[in-house]
């Protein structure tokens, strides 16, 4: 069932809650000589004790003061409560720009209503940046933001974190012939590139092999700034996988024509 307006503002409060105790778990690490461990996989998947420690934090809170909740995290197993709403948790997006000692990294937080990520919260702690977002719009310290106009391919500023993670041949391809046509293709970013577009700043982001916890905070900040999400054939971005997030419903619908077929 959709939160109301209580709801809504209850959640988030709770939520900016969440992003304050993973920030003083994490803070203590960034541009410390940490110890990092590789999960495995097809690609080098770092993690840290600052992972472990801002994913505990929050987890610990929830259980407190919501123990009926269902708790998604990258680092723990799920936890599957008698509520239809979920906690969506990534406590360092970016672990790979953090051990590099580059502040293009965030604590994600989202909470999902059950049919889709109605809140979102990215917050960066080293920069004092918090991005919010809810059905109500988007905010960057409580200042609105909005994506800006951006009809066309060739005037775009577009971004991936890595082409790494675009996952086939074909995928990768497919990036390319699109950043042919844009205006400035940059690389790096994570959930911060995200936030850029809310902002103004970027108008393309082209990726693939993203988790859950990955992209649901984010969906509602992108959404909420006046921005499109997706996945590459235009559905549903908050499972992850191949995502596209843009700044113009015209140039997204352009975009979908090309990638749709390796999506």
């Amino acid at each position: 069932m959709p939160l109301n307006a209580a709801e809504t503002t209850q959640y988030q409060q709770f939520a900016e809650r969440l992003a304050d105790a993973a920030a003083v778990a994490i803070k203590p690490y960034f541009r410390s000589q940490l110890q990092v461990d590789d999960k495995g996989g097809r690609l080098f998947d770092p993690v840290t004790l600052a992972d472990k420690a801002a994913e505990r934090a929050m987890r610990e809170l929830i259980l407190s003061e919501f123990p009926e909740h269902n708790i998604l995290g990258e680092e723990e197993d799920a936890v599957t409560g008698s509520s239809s709403l979920t906690w969506v948790l990534d406590p360092i997006d970016g672990t790979r720009a953090f051990i590099t000692g580059l502040p293009l990294w965030g604590t994600l937080i989202a909470l999902n209503d059950g049919s889709r990520p109605v809140i979102g919260i990215m917050n960066q702690p080293f920069t004092g940046e918090r991005f919010v977002g809810t059905p109500e719009g988007a905010w960057l310290n409580g200042a609105p933001l909005k994506t800006r106009a951006c009809a066309s391919l060739s005037k775009a500023r577009v971004m991936c974190t890595s082409p790494q993670i675009l996952d086939t041949p074909e995928r990768l391809a497919a990036f390319e012939r699109i950043a042919e046509q844009a205006q400035l293709v940059r690389f790096g970013g994570d959930c911060y590139a995200y936030c850029m577009l809310a902002s103004g700043f970027v108008d393309v982001i082209i990726e693939a092999s993203l988790q859950p916890y990955d992209v649901q905070a984010l969906i509602p900040i992108i959404e909420g700034a006046g921005g499109v999400m997706t996945s590459w054939n235009g559905g549903d971005a908050q499972n992850g996988g191949a995502i596209i997030a843009c700044c113009d419903k015209t140039l997204h619908a352009e975009l979908i024509q090309q990638l749709a077929p390796y999506a």
